[in-house]
């Protein structure tokens, strides 16, 4: 008997190729099956008479082979199959690319139901590579079909099938995480009748129930865990840090913190000295000043005798931190280190041992810091720049250097409020709304392709008068499946310098070169030895350049408003006037809305709601590396009343049972969706 365990090899059709394909989408036994949701719908249960096809529309057609198909191989690699199918009304050409088996496997004078698009002619109507079902069949035409994400060696049709078979062998053994009473109270259907119509809705009312006891459950489990893991830290002890008088701190400043940044150290500070383990985010526009905040966390730690660690995502970023930072530390009589993987061997050992007998009080550097040969003597203190880059599993790995330390985040990136729970939920939020004075603002514009000459232009006058620029495009390298006006970084950094600026030093930096490679491209830029730099988004967080007064980006639609957002903080760090300008020959109405805010907003949560408003969910999910667990079906651009709902639901539960020890379904499944991301929750 099958088990929700049994092995994904169980289900006919399934061999060992497959299964190594089906483990790149995470399924490896029947529970990953049916728990792999569909991305969207197709409606295939209009049929169409041929007569009535209209070309460039997905249609439907019931019709019969008229003769036996034929096989041909046009060349070494391609091989066609060609039939004529018929009804009532017409008849229709279709041809199979590279599926010689379809020349056996399709009878004359037997129907069949073929959906695809339409091509050609009236007269001489076509499809190619259909899907096709004998008639009556009705599993991938005659019904709602579900259409899955997908890898190479895995088809809609071998997914489609295969959760069939995978359906009804488990639909019944699946466990309700939801407590019956909190199930009824929400008016939700049962587990199994949720996971038959998610993946084979009977209609479209059908496919909602079971969408919305689906988004419930998961909105309802992670509101859950991450209730847990706040309460799980704050029983945690830690040591904790009395002496707070930080007056010798923002004395040796030269400049004096904004009211933002002094109420985000004074919740800083209350956390320190409270016993328990610090878990705060300090969210912040580019610019605003997190990381003094940082540094003012790390003079606190030290005076009680912890050492601190600040990891940042790469080499450059934690050059830049320690090179900003470790005069005014040592002016204070604390020890510094900087710790990356590009040391020397030597000096590397002399600086474990340093951090090892607490000769050491702050060390700053990449993911080194978490080497397993690196041990800390008294680790109070860990923080995190650019939170997004960092999974749970990378921050625990760091914590686990301490005993229960303090940890604090810092993240450029503005999260709306309304997701901020579920990606921060874990973490106690401070928000610097303020910039410091002087800060200058960044001129926006949109403008289509068709001003490049005078953007060319633009650009030649600031760098002669020594400003530097950057120029961002949205890929690496020229794809023909994508359309040709994508800009590729090494194309586009070639063309400028042979036929725009031949007297220009430009030099492109993407995400695939080696680290080094980057660190020592970005170095130069910083140092003012290039004057453009053509990049992809590797860009977006990354080193302080205020010569830097110019920010081109090309294809600017293809990009979220916030990682514009993020684009645009590279400039304007420095005294001098800078400007930002989006290239997009995309006339869509929605496209130029989204624009159009850019040049008009200059508050990053408020740019992060009107993308959240304008796009969805999409652009915080997309490329989230926080370590919580993803979200599989819940959309909170629409699922807001119903998160609100479930999270009101998930609070009363723990009220009651806080331990979940009458409900152990619901326990099991919190604790094995935070621990695939490396999040324990006991």
């Amino acid at each position: 008997m099958p088990t929700l365990t049994t092995d994904i090899r169980a289900i006919k059709g399934i061999g060992e190729q497959r299964a190594k394909s089906l483990a790149k989408l995470h399924i490896a036994t029947l529970r990953d099956l049916i728990a792999y949701f569909p991305r969207s719908y197709e409606d295939r249960t209009a049929v169409t008479p041929i007569a009535r096809l209209q070309s460039g529309e997905t249609a439907c057609v019931e019709a019969m082979v008229a003769a036996a198909p034929t096989l041909s191989r046009v060349r070494r690699g391609l091989e066609l199959v060609k039939l004529r199918a018929v009804d009532a009304t017409g008849t229709l050409d279709i041809t199979f690319f590279n599926q010689p088996y379809m020349k056996d496997q399709l009878k004359a004078g037997e129907t069949y139901t073929f959906c695809g698009k339409v091509e050609g002619a009236l007269l001489r109507r076509q499809m190619t590579n259909p899907v096709v079902e004998r008639e009556g069949q009705h599993l991938l035409t005659g019904r709602i079909v579900p259409i899955y994400p997908l890898t190479a060696g895995v088809s809609q049709s071998i997914l489609i099938r295969s959760m069939a078979q995978g359906l009804a062998a488990c639909r019944d053994l699946l466990p309700d995480p939801l407590p019956e009473p909190v199930r009824q109270e929400h008016k939700l259907c049962h587990i199994s009748y949720a996971y038959d119509q998610i993946h084979f809705p009977a209609d479209q009312e059908t496919l909602a129930i079971a969408r919305r006891r689906l988004v419930f459950e998961e909105l309802f489990l992670f509101a859950i865990g991450l209730k847990k893991l706040r309460t799980r830290r704050s029983a945690v002890a830690a040591a904790p840090c009395p002496v707070t008088d930080l007056t010798d701190f923002t004395a040796a400043l030269p400049f004096a913190l904004t009211d933002a940044q002094r109420r985000v150290i004074g919740e800083i500070l209350a956390d320190l000295s409270s016993g328990r383990p610090m878990n705060r985010l300090v969210q912040g526009d580019v610019g605003s000043g997190k990381t003094m905040v940082a540094a003012a966390a790390m003079v606190c730690a030290a005076k009680n005798g912890l050492q601190s660690a600040l990891m940042a995502p790469t080499e450059i970023l934690a050059e830049q931190h320690y090179r900003g930072l470790a005069p005014l530390l040592e002016g204070l009589n604390l020890r510094c280190a900087l710790l990356t993987g590009s040391m020397k061997a030597a000096q590397r050992r002399a600086l474990l041992t340093q951090l090892a007998d607490g000769a050491v009080d702050i060390a700053i550097g990449t993911h080194a810091l978490i080497s397993p040969d690196v041990a800390y003597q008294n680790l109070g203190l860990v923080v995190t720049d650019e939170q997004h880059r960092f999974g749970v599993a990378q921050r625990s790995a760091l914590s686990a250097k301490g005993t229960d330390p303090h940890l604090l985040v810092m993240s450029a990136t503005p999260i709306p409020r309304t997701l901020s729970l579920i990606i921060y939920g874990d973490l106690d939020a401070s928000v610097i709304d303020q910039l410091p004075p002087g800060r200058q603002a960044v001129d926006t514009f949109a403008v289509p392709g068709s001003y490049r000459q005078r953007i060319y232009a633009f650009l030649r006058k600031h760098i002669a008068a020594g400003r530097q620029a950057y120029i961002i495009c949205p890929m690496v390298e020229e794809n023909d499946a994508l359309p040709d006006d994508r800009k590729a970084v090494k194309e586009y950094a070639a063309m400028l310098q042979e036929q725009v600026f031949p007297d220009l030093r430009i030099a492109f930096v993407h995400g695939r070169m080696k680290a080094k490679e980057k660190d020592a491209v970005m170095s130069a830029f910083a140092a003012g030895e290039t004057d453009i730099l053509v990049s992809t988004t590797v860009v977006e967080v990354g080193v302080d350049v205020p010569n830097a007064a110019v920010m081109v980006v090309e294809n600017a639609e293809r990009f979220g408003l916030s990682q514009l957002h993020q684009l645009r903080g590279r400039v304007g760090r420095g005294q001098h006037k800078s400007y930002c300008i989006l290239i997009s020959d995309n006339r869509g109405e929605e496209t130029q809305a989204r624009l159009k805010a850019m040049t008009r907003l200059r508050d990053g949560f408020r740019i992060a709601e009107e993308d959240l408003k304008l796009r969805g969910p999409g652009d915080f999910f997309g490329q989230r590396q926080h370590g919580l667990p993803a979200m599989k079906i819940a959309d909170l651009s629409c699922d807001i009343a119903l998160l609100q709902e479930a999270q009101s639901a998930a609070e009363r539960l723990l009220q009651e049972d806080p331990e979940l020890s009458s409900h152990p379904l619901t326990a099991q499944r919190v604790e094995e969706l935070f621990a695939a991301q490396g999040a324990s929750l006991n």
